[in-house]
């Protein structure tokens, strides 16, 4: 089977780690909302260990006023893992190990829960957490398809949950402040934003391991519950380079590059445009995709032009140098702002760097969050939306998905802002919402 091809990788570091089989132990009480507990602390469940799950666990371990009381994860060396990592933070026996997060989801003295699972269980884990009233700090892209995003926005408010999705660049104070100088008029009337996102595949497995991994047919390793891992996606053989941390370049379980990353720099790029609750109405881009039978079949290359109200213009790439990668580039009359992992520079000079703008220029204040993990918790406790709420993250990714129809069709898509349909096109809008494989349903 074809290997993948390489791309850049993040500046983030991942960390994997194996061990043998877990013992359940006992369940911790305590809730800072649930009648007659008197501990101030807020109880936290983590289900997902795989890339995401280690590093959000660890900083809310480091958060004094939290209490992480159980893991969950389908793959038995994670799950041991993940509950050796929680008890050696709090030096006892106490953390709860699940097979089954909706198990962990019924426990009434659970307040919150940080779900990191692969894109194809994002709607079923947030959607049943909402319905549990369990306040979810959550992973982008908000869900594989925008109908399954549309259905986590509404059991959200329902349930009048908090949600803070892992955008965590609107907590850095440098993607801020970008914005800022954006949203207060410094470089005039945007006309162009342009989204540099990364390119290619990388074999997260290999990179990490150091070992090669498979991309032969086996069968599942007896540590990891592949029925259940595959869920509401179509049943695939078990192939080991497409399941951990892989599972984002093939079209069943995850959205490539495009995807993994739109809920960056997309997200970035439409706090600076005031855009947290528009999209685009026009959608053309073209993609470089491998054959849809290879292990990895997401598109590697690809160029989207996206037309925004006021005639603002996005462009969204991936393998294009004149557009950098992981970065947002607002375009104006008067000058232009760029945001990257580098920092801030800017057609004025004065405004490049780190510092705040001055009080008389700063008109329009963005919300300030004290760090991701942090803000979450503030947002627990006052009830208050956090910088990254669940309607944020769905405007967000929204962008990136109808990007993907349009390169899957070979057309431009119409979009109908308000009503979130595709217009006058039945084909694309199959694409919007995606089956289900029994016995699993979204309700």
């Amino acid at each position: 089977m074809k290997q993948p091809s390489t791309g850049k990788i993040s500046r983030r570091h991942f960390i994997t780690k194996t061990a043998a089989a877990i013992a359940l132990p006992t369940i911790l009480p305590g809730s800072i909302f649930g009648q007659n507990r008197p501990s101030n602390r807020i109880t936290v469940g983590v289900i997902g260990w795989g890339m995401q799950g280690p590093d959000n666990t660890r900083n809310f371990l480091a958060e004094a006023d939290c209490r992480v009381v159980a893991a969950c994860d389908l793959d038995k060396n994670h799950l041991k893992d993940a509950v050796d990592t929680i008890n050696e933070n709090y030096q006892n026996k106490d953390c709860a190990a699940y097979h089954d997060y909706r198990e962990l989801l019924a426990r009434k003295d659970i307040d919150a829960v940080m779900i990191a699972v692969p894109d194809h269980w994002h709607a079923l884990a947030y959607t049943e957490a909402a319905r549990q009233k369990k306040d979810i700090y959550g992973e982008k892209p908000l869900a594989k398809t925008i109908g399954e995003q549309q259905a986590i926005v509404r059991a959200v408010q329902q349930n009048k949950i908090i949600f803070q999705t892992g955008s965590w660049r609107r907590s850095q104070a440098s993607y801020r402040r970008a914005c800022e100088i954006v949203r207060n008029g410094l470089i005039g009337k945007v006309t162009r934003v342009e989204v540099g996102l990364l390119d290619g595949h990388i074999d997260f497995l290999s990179q990490f391991s150091g070992s090669n991994a498979s991309f032969e047919v086996q069968k599942p390793p007896v540590e990891l519950d592949y029925e259940t891992w595959i869920g509401p996606s179509k049943m695939q053989s078990y192939i080991q380079a497409r399941i951990h941390k892989n599972w984002r370049w093939n079209y069943n379980t995850g959205g490539g590059m495009l995807m993994d990353w739109i809920g960056h720099f997309c997200d970035i790029a439409h706090w600076g445009m005031d855009a947290d609750r528009s999209g685009p109405s026009e959608i053309e881009g073209r993609g470089e995709f491998p054959p849809k039978e290879d292990v990895f079949n997401t598109c590697t290359k690809f160029r989207i032009e996206l037309k925004y109200p006021h005639d603002v213009q996005m462009i969204i790439a991936g393998g294009y140098p004149e557009i950098e990668n992981e970065s947002t580039k607002w375009i104006g009359t008067e000058g232009w702002v760029f945001a990257g992992e580098s920092g801030i520079e800017c057609s004025n000079p004065k405004f490049t760097g780190n510092k705040n703008l001055p009080d008389e220029l700063r008109k329009v204040k963005l919300y300030e969050s004290p760090g991701h993990v942090r803000n979450f918790l503030d947002g627990v406790k006052s009830r208050q939306p956090t910088v990254a709420p669940v309607e944020t993250a769905h405007h967000s990714a929204t962008p990136g998905h109808l990007s993907l129809i349009s390169m899957l069709t070979g057309r431009k898509i119409k979009w109908d802002v308000l009503k979130e349909e595709i217009i006058g096109d039945v084909d694309a809008s199959k694409l919007l919402t995606r089956e289900y494989r029994a016995p699993w349903k979204l309700s």
